[in-house]
This record gives C-alpha cells, sequence and structure tokens, in this order.
C-alpha cells in the first residue's frame, strides 16, 4: 500500500533538488562562467559565427579591468551622447523582477563582443588607418593585413579614455559598431572575458 506521506514527502524532495540545481545554476552563469555562441561578424576572422566559446564571468564578479587585446562582451549601450566620449545607458525597470531577468537572466538583453584597445587614461588616436595610443601605433598582428581603421565618431579620433573606461573595437573593422562609434564602455558594464573556443574541436583553446 502507498504512504500518501512518502509519497509527498519524495515529491518535496525532488521539488528541493531541482530548485537548488536551478539556482546553482544561475549563479555559476552569473558569477563565474558560460558557454555562448557566436552571433556577429564583428570579430572576423578571430572569431566567426556559429563558433562556441566559454566565458569568463569572475572579470566582472570582482570588477577587474582587462588587459590590452582581451576579447570581452559587454552589455550594448543606448547611445552616444553628442560632444562626449563616453557611451550612454539608460536602461529603466518597472520593478525588481525585470531588472532581475535583464541583468541576470539576460533575457531581451543585448551585448557586443570586442577587443580592448585601450584602457583607462591612456590617449588614443585614429588616423591613416591606424590606431595609436600615447603617441605609438598599435600594432595588432591578429588583424588582416587589408583593414583599415577609420573613426566613426568626430568626437572619437583624439581623446584619453576616462578613468573606470575602457575603449574597445571588433577585428572586422568595416563591419564592427563599437567604441569608434558610441564611447568608451565603463568597466562596469563589462561582463566576461572569453575564455576558451570549445567549437569547433580543430580550433579548440584559448584565442588571441
Amino acid at each position: 500500500m502507498i504512504n500518501k506521506k512518502d509519497t509527498i514527502k519524495e515529491i518535496l524532495e525532488w521539488f528541493y533538488c531541482i530548485v537548488i540545481a536551478i539556482v546553482l545554476a544561475i549563479l555559476i552563469r552569473y558569477f563565474i562562467g558560460t558557454p555562448t555562441e557566436v552571433q556577429q561578424t564583428s570579430m572576423f576572422p578571430t572569431l566567426e559565427q556559429g563558433q562556441r566559446l566559454i566565458l569568463n564571468r569572475l572579470v566582472k564578479t570582482f570588477n577587474q579591468t582587462p588587459n590590452r587585446g582581451d576579447i570581452i562582451t559587454f552589455e550594448a549601450p543606448k547611445m552616444q551622447v553628442v560632444g562626449q566620449i563616453t557611451a550612454k545607458y539608460d536602461k529603466e525597470f518597472s520593478n525588481w523582477f525585470e531588472e532581475f531577468s535583464y541583468y541576470v537572466l539576460e533575457i531581451n538583453k543585448m551585448s557586443y563582443i570586442k577587443r580592448v584597445i585601450a584602457l583607462p587614461g591612456e590617449h588614443v588616436e585614429i588616423y591613416e588607418g591606424k590606431i595609436h595610443i600615447n603617441g605609438e601605433e598599435l600594432k595588432e598582428d591578429y588583424l588582416k593585413e587589408d583593414v583599415f581603421t577609420e573613426a566613426k565618431n568626430q568626437y572619437l579620433t583624439d581623446f584619453v579614455v576616462p578613468d573606470g573606461y575602457i575603449f574597445a573595437v571588433g577585428d572586422n573593422r568595416k563591419y564592427s559598431s563599437d567604441c569608434r562609434e558610441f564611447g568608451c564602455i565603463p568597466i562596469e558594464k563589462i561582463e566576461s572575458q572569453v575564455l576558451i573556443r570549445f567549437w569547433p574541436l580543430n580550433l579548440f583553446g584559448t584565442i588571441k
């Protein structure tokens, strides 16, 4: 004979296990790391659409300043403010659950994947198809030989990266919407750093 109390207890135990598993998965994804698929062409040929990556979320958890050359993801900004060199974020939420869904579950959230070019306090100049940092041409061996880097905003041709911000650009310069257009990104808006590529298998490993 089936004991109803035992059945209810077993159901509750399974329910608790499922809830705990979901919570752990969310915490790991938000604070430690998560897989993702490349959906943009802005980092071609370094990254191609359909490739799968592992993202390191610890850079966000500890609000770390990335290194030049790191490939990062960050929350897409709203726009660039005319006359300013920093991107604008003006996302508003009507309640806490909407904010939780956007930032933690990342529902309807748009992110960009780009390469860090300049760090806080560095002087950036874009001219003659090249990027110059503190007066010296930036060597970018990861770019194709025929890549021409142009500024997309008159306020972002000669500037100093503000404290607490970074300047990031896509490797596929002609087809990349990046900081040359909308301005420098707050470090606090960085979501992750690309750790490894795990698909396709023949390209498994770290990315430079």
